[in-house]
């Protein structure tokens, strides 16, 4: 339990994501009617007709969504498009958004009616019919036709977090059923059917697989991994920080057995009003996250870092977008085999709509499978950077631990070289 307590979204992250400080855009408090953001969401999404229906048939992506309000009695249930015998696998993929535009993303989202059952989060152990039909669709590595039933018609409104994609129209589900079976591959069937197997061992295991995060997400979230006895439904939001935070210290003690770059590198990828870039040096592996909303007329800058050998309390500097960015770094320093300090510079313009944290880790990514520039000091790679950053460059350095503390250290090379000329 202490551990789902770190996971929890802070007010703190709802207030940097520019979340409305009522309701998170879904619950229409601040007295506004009709609601603007909602009024666009809909006539961009173009579902108007299915908002009149309480029996619904269409490809789900698949997707689910577990929410956090109650609990541990949670709102759990399926996302199901109007769209019969279509392709809505990009839906709920945010490793293939990075191409589209804002404007396509919100219609995936807003396209999709989220069905919603009370569900007690220990009941995955045992699932009554409802939740193991959704288990059984979140399995799914391909869309599945799906049919659900609302005890009334799907309510319009909108859903913003801090972490989870956004979400759009729903309704009390009272049926849930499959049209088809779904694809699954052998090795979430062999994971999902092991009892025996702890939480954070099934997710590397998917993960190691090729199972991409985001399923691998969902899988944790509607209760199919873990020891059987301790199953239980992880709210979405939760969900993903975990993955990341689970995936990354996996990778991260096969890193520190990997020689060190011997150079500066500078990576960087931008999308969605989002600016990432990132600065490998040569080091024991030390990570840094560093962050700036320039939504206001001063903007500063927060963070969190860990040395070598990890962190040891949560990351509440920057919370879940901490754990997108480093696992994509690990990821990289893995493939190349070599060890590296890494400080992440994330940047959000103006004009932010939040899609949650899934685009730093994909945004992290793409930096990092594109050819770095290089440099032989950090003075040089820091030059380079602040060409790069909007925010001034002083700022960023002003807020860094591992800066100031590579700038400070005692190298043994100089010491052992005087020792030997003496």
């Amino acid at each position: 339990m202490s551990q789902l307590r770190f996971l929890r979204v802070s007010s703190e992250e709802r207030r940097r994501e520019g979340l409305c400080a009522l309701c998170q855009g879904h619950r229409l408090l601040c007295g506004r009617s009709p609601c603007l953001r909602l009024t666009e969401a809909l006539a961009l999404a173009g579902i108007e007709k299915a908002l009149r229906q309480r029996n619904l048939q269409g490809s789900s992506p698949p997707a689910a969504f577990v929410g956090s309000w109650g609990y541990p009695k949670v709102l759990a249930g399926p996302l199901v498009p109007p769209l019969p015998r279509t392709d809505t696998t990009v839906m709920d993929a945010p490793e293939l958004w990075l191409s589209r535009t804002m404007e396509e993303v919100l219609r995936y989202r807003f396209t999709l009616i989220r069905g919603k059952c009370p569900t007690a989060v220990d009941a995955a152990r045992n699932p009554p019919r409802l939740l193991a039909t959704l288990q059984e669709a979140a399995m799914a590595s391909k869309p599945a036709e799906t049919e659900v039933w609302f005890t009334k018609e799907p309510r319009p409104g909108l859903f913003f977090s801090p972490r989870a994609a956004p979400l759009g129209p729903s309704a009390p589900l009272e049926r849930l059923s499959l049209a088809e079976n779904p694809s699954v591959v052998k090795e979430v069937e062999y994971v999902v059917s092991d009892r025996d197997l702890r939480a954070a061992s099934a997710a590397v295991r998917l993960f190691s697989a090729g199972i991409p995060v985001g399923q691998v997400t969902r899988l944790l979230s509607v209760g199919l991994l873990g020891v059987q006895r301790h199953r239980k439904l992880v709210p979405t939001e939760w969900s993903i920080t975990a993955v990341d935070d689970i995936l990354g210290r996996a990778l991260h003690r096969p890193v520190l057995d990997y020689p060190q770059v011997n150079e500066f590198m500078v990576f960087g990828a931008q999308a969605f009003n989002n600016n990432v870039q990132v600065l490998l040096f040569p080091s024991h592996w030390m990570f840094e996250a560093l962050e700036a909303w320039l939504t206001s007329s001063n903007p500063r800058v927060d963070g969190d870092y860990e040395l070598t050998w990890g962190r040891s309390t949560y990351a509440y500097g920057i919370a879940g977008a901490y754990y997108a960015a480093r696992l994509p770094v690990l990821e990289y320093l893995d493939r190349a085999r070599r060890q590296a300090a890494a400080i992440t510079f994330l940047e959000v313009g103006s004009g932010w709509i939040p899609i949650g944290v899934w685009r730093f880790r994909e945004l992290c990514r793409e930096a990092l499978r594109q050819a770095p520039l290089r440099f032989e000091t950090l003075e040089e790679g820091l030059k380079a950077l602040g060409s790069r950053l909007r925010l001034p460059l002083a700022k960023w350095v002003q807020a860094s631990r591992l800066l100031d503390l590579h700038r400070r250290q005692r190298h043994l090379e100089p010491y052992l070289l005087k020792q030997t000329s003496a």
